[in-house]
Order: structure tokens, then C-alpha cells, then sequence
């Protein structure tokens, strides 16, 4: 079926190219953003954040709209069959920017090519965590116990395929070690679990936990980003500890239908760069322990490098999915 729709996604695109000169200087009416994930999550609290700051600076309306389901490829195909001409964006994130292509395979309903990049909003590390009842006290313990049991410890995430199942998944497979996923529906569901101690480790993105390990319902022992985060400045990361090197984030950008023209792609670009660097912004990205996009020397983002980003992020995470072995449960 994904073979079939391309064609039918190349036919679109090429349509509103004409209108776009008719229209006047980009943009000349209301630019609808679609957002991949249901309301209350990161990718929505990122969408939010952007959209609001693109109608002050753009001088149109943008309201958002959410389609969420299949780990965020519903939304991502409709954006990539919507007309070409600047007006439907799509607020987006890692996993059906990039994990998507290798977890579902020829099922995947739109290929990279038939979205274009426009600028990444922020990086956000995932934590890995246990309940303070566990004897464990630190990630090389979580390995040294994950190593003794191989297969009987579980932990639970937020659902199949996201950023932290599949960081967990590049943790495991950097250390040797084998541990039980359990999926579960959303991040909420799962902390529950994992505040009740039912759960013998978990991962998620921080925002969604920095709450209960503050509160200390949970014992944060690692994250998952290449330095350590400012909301949780006194939890090690795992290139410190027990794997040099070892970078794995959530992240949250804004990508268009394929063909859009350059001048809507660039004009977006620019103002994503020029929100990311605003005090406010940075502000508000500071309180969910968020990353700056970090592309560009100056900390910022351009079309042309958050393009190159995602392609090596699909790359990396194919590798990861066949090294592990994941699968969508």
C-alpha cells in the first residue's frame, strides 16, 4: 500500500507550487500544524511552545491540530500528503522521523523523501530510573544485576518504539545486557507502575518524570544525553559511567510536505532558529530539562542541518533495531 501512495504524494506536491505565487509573500493566511502525538506529551508541549511563538512573529494564525496513533506515523502521512505550499506543517519527533522506517519496515505509509526538514525545536534526554525500594543505586549496578539475570529483569517505557525504549534497547545492547521490555500505552500508565514498584527499572523522557523523582518516588540513576542535564545536575550520564560515548535523545522538530517551496521552508526555518534563541523560549525549554537544537555553531537550526541530522538519526537507530533485535509488541 506505502508503494502505491507515493506516487499520489509526488502528484500533490507539485499542485499548489502556482498558488503559492498567488498568495503573495509567504505566508499570507493561517498555517495548520498537525502534531503526530496526542495532547499532554513532549512533542505536543514542544508544538505548543513553537506555534504560539510562529502566530506572534508571522502574523497569522496557527492553530494545532493533534493526530495521534501508530507511534506517530498517522499524523506523519498526513502531512506528507497534504498540498505542498507551506500551509500544513508537521510537529514532529524522533520516532516517526527516523526509529519508524526501521521498526516498521515496508509497512511504513511514507517514506523520508516525502518529507522535508524545516528546523529541529530541542533535544531531551531520557532518564533511566528504579524505585527507591530497589537495592540498586547506580547504573553500573543496574548492569552488574541486568548481567547476573539476563532476561529476568523488566522495565517498562512508554510504549514500543519510542525515544526510550529504543534508548534503553542501545543501552542493553552497549553493555551486554539483557533486560524484559514492557510496553506500555503512554507515560502516564507506566509511571504508574513504576511509582507503585511494580517495575524493576524505567525510562522515559524527563519531563514527563522529573516530578516524581524530585519528589523522590523515583531514583533517577542515568541519563541518556551527551552532557548532563540542568534539571537533574547531580545524575551521572552513561557516557560517564559505563558507556563512553553514548548520546541517545528525544527530540522535536517541525518537517513539511516534500516540494514545498524554498521560500516557505526557509522563512519557517528562520523563524524556528530565531524562536529557539529567544530568552522566553529558552526559559520555558529549561523548566522540561530540554537541550537548544545545537545544529548550527551558534546553538541554533537551518533546514540544511536539521536534514543532515535525520538522516544520520535514521541510520543510527536502523542499526540499533537490527543489532537488538526490537520489534513493535
Amino acid at each position: 500500500m506505502a508503494i502505491a501512495r507515493r506516487p499520489l504524494i509526488g502528484a500533490l506536491a507539485t499542485l499548489p507550487v502556482a498558488a503559492l505565487a498567488q498568495d503573495g509573500p509567504f505566508p499570507s493566511r493561517p498555517i495548520r500544524m498537525i502534531v503526530n502525538f496526542p495532547p499532554g506529551g513532549t512533542t505536543d508541549i514542544a508544538a505548543r511552545i513553537y506555534a504560539e511563538r510562529l502566530q506572534a512573529k508571522l502574523g497569522q494564525p496557527v492553530p494545532v491540530e493533534n493526530r495521534g496513533g501508530a507511534t506517530g506515523n498517522i499524523g506523519a502521512e498526513a502531512v506528507a500528503r497534504a498540498p505542498a505550499d507551506g500551509y500544513t506543517v508537521l510537529s514532529t519527533a524522533v520516532s516517526p522521523a527516523a526509529i519508524n522506517y526501521a521498526l516498521f519496515g515496508a509497512r511504513m505509509p511514507y517514506r523520508p523523501e516525502d518529507l522535508a526538514a524545516v528546523g529541529l525545536y530541542l533535544r531531551v534526554p531520557n532518564v533511566i530510573m528504579v524505585h527507591p525500594s530497589q537495592p540498586i543505586r547506580t547504573i553500573q549496578e543496574l548492569v552488574e544485576a541486568a548481567k547476573a539475570q539476563p532476561g529476568k529483569l523488566n522495565y517498562g517505557s512508554a510504549g514500543s518504539g519510542g525515544s526510550p525504549h529504543m534508548a534503553m534497547e542501545m543501552f542493553l545492547l552497549r553493555t551486554g545486557t539483557r533486560m524484559t521490555h514492557v510496553p506500555f500505552r503512554g507515560a502516564g500508565p507506566m509511571l504508574i507502575e513504576a511509582v507503585a514498584g511494580r517495575l524493576e527499572a524505567s525510562v522515559d523522557n524527563i519531563p514527563s518524570c522529573i516530578g516524581h523523582i524530585r519528589d523522590g518516588r523515583l531514583r533517577a540513576l542515568a541519563v541518556t544525553g551527551h552532557v548532563r542535564s540542568s534539571v537533574l545536575p547531580d545524575v551521572p550520564t552513561l557516557a560517564e559511567t559505563v558507556v563512553p560515548g553514548f548520546e541517545a535523545t528525544a527530540w522535536f522538530g517541525m518537517q513539511a510536505p516534500a516540494r514545498t517551496p524554498k521560500a516557505a521552508i526557509d522563512r519557517l526555518g528562520a523563524e524556528i532558529d530565531a524562536i529557539s534563541k529567544e530568552p522566553m523560549t529558552r526559559s520555558k525549554l529549561a523548566e522540561l530539562g530540554a537541550e537548544l537544537p545545537n545544529l548550527t555553531a551558534d546553538g541554533g537550526t537551518t533546514p540544511a542541518t536539521f536534514e543532515a541530522f535525520i538522516k544520520a538519526e535514521i541510520e543510527k537507530w536502523a542499526e540499533v533495531v537490527r543489532a537488538s533485535g526490537a520489534t513493535l509488541e
